[in-house]
């Protein structure tokens, strides 16, 4: 081998890569929540640990180290009704809040149990991760909506200036929905279309349900 074409080779062993510390961190991400991760929820992580980096690198550095979700994320989707045109993108990403009820966040998920499907919606406080409240219903209607929000009504008496976010489901863009939000005077804030980081707490509370709660219940044998 010439000897210039050894020290090229050398060198380029040597080089670091530009990417260390971002696949360092999700390496770290990956195994801290036991491979339930994929590369998007990694790339929100990532985002709140201050690295600029979008999906599409961290999902191109996930496949080159050989890191892969252990499992499939089912998300139940709703029509998505007259995208954009109700309510704008208030929180946009900002999850922080400071107090109990400045920021809500909820969303409808659904669970399949055997051959029964059931659906999720409950209202998580983004100060604390707390479910204000939930409603569990073998269909996706709008009485479980109103369900869920009259149980959180019923918790506290004044909510003036909440913000409670969702994505574009047609439940939220429902005008009994957006009445009632008006007469308890919460401000309404919606994802930007086909952005599911944009609702990324309630993403997040889902994903862990599923993985840790379900899917150990599901796989328990009776004694």
């Amino acid at each position: 081998m010439a000897r210039s074409v050894f020290y090229y080779h050398l060198k380029k062993l040597k080089a670091r890569d530009k990417y260390a510390d971002e696949k360092e961190n999700i390496r770290s991400i990956f195994h801290e929540h036991k491979g339930r991760y994929g590369y998007r929820r990694i790339t929100s992580e990532m985002r709140n640990r201050e690295f600029v980096i979008n999906h599409k690198t961290v999902q191109r550095l996930m496949q080159s180290m050989g890191i892969k979700s252990q499992i499939r994320k089912v998300r139940y989707r709703s029509y998505k009704g007259e995208i954009g045109r109700i309510a704008p993108n208030i929180i946009n990403r900002d999850f922080a809040a400071s107090a109990p009820n400045q920021k809500w966040a909820t969303d409808v998920t659904q669970i399949n149990i055997g051959s029964t499907k059931l659906y999720l919606s409950p209202i998580l406080d983004m100060f604390n991760g707390e479910i204000v409240s939930y409603n569990i219903s073998t269909s996706p209607n709008m009485e479980q909506i109103y369900n869920m929000l009259d149980k959180a009504f019923e918790k506290y008496d004044k909510l003036d200036g909440l913000i409670i976010h969702s994505d574009q489901g047609w439940q939220y863009q429902h005008f009994g929905y957006r009445q009632r939000l008006e007469e308890r005077h919460i401000i309404q804030s919606m994802s930007r279309k086909g952005n599911c980081l944009d609702n990324a707490m309630a993403e997040n509370f889902f994903g862990i349900m599923k993985s840790e709660l379900l899917k150990n219940l599901i796989r328990r044998k009776p004694l």
